[in-house]
């Protein structure tokens, strides 16, 4: 039988594992996400071309602007999580020793993250399951077909933003108990 020392050290491990797990997945997203953006520019600049120089402009153009949008703030929040990147008010917080921030976050996450994260994915799924059985498209003439998957891309962003959640919890906990992330991915 393990010792209650050996016992942590074990637990200690596993949540590196996930850490590092989760971590990786957003990152990854994040990164592929970000090629979005590379498109969006290309869009844009392309449909004001058309748009002044031409005088011609296609919905379905129009359409993919802001559904491109939608993808890089939904799919980027857990990578934006992942890199601290999220607004917070800094003013006190920076100041803070990293025990006190640690447990602010771990707090912020049990109180605000996960519950927050839960209701959109809980509210949000009836909204896509319906709009994958009518199999929705754009409204107007010329528009994008297939709008239910960029619908069911809200529930998916905030399991994406949750688990990472997961990770930043699990970070904040071992800081709180004095334990190093030895193997922690950037």
């Amino acid at each position: 039988m393990l010792t209650g020392m050996s016992q942590s050290k074990l637990c200690f491990k596993g949540f590196i594992s996930i850490i590092n797990y989760i971590d990786s997945v957003n990152e990854f997203i994040g990164k592929a996400i970000s090629w979005f953006s590379f498109l969006l520019v290309i869009l844009v600049t392309t449909d004001v071309v058309m748009r002044y120089g031409f005088n011609i402009s296609f919905v379905a153009l129009e359409e993919m602007q802001w559904h491109l949008y939608a993808l890089i703030f939904l799919l980027g929040a857990g990578y934006t999580l992942r890199h601290n990147g999220h607004v917070r008010v800094d003013v006190i917080y920076q100041r803070l020793p990293k025990r006190v921030k640690a447990f602010i976050n771990v707090i912020g996450t049990l109180l605000f993250l996960f519950p927050g994260c839960f209701l959109v994915i809980k509210t949000s799924l009836p909204f896509v399951y319906s709009s994958w059985i009518v199999n929705e498209g754009s409204a107007d003439p010329g528009g994008l077909p297939a709008r239910y998957l960029l619908k069911a891309a809200i529930p998916v962003a905030f399991v994406l933003l949750g688990i990472q959640g997961i990770s930043m919890l699990l970070k904040n906990l071992c800081l709180l108990f004095g334990l190093t992330l030895e193997k922690e991915g950037k």
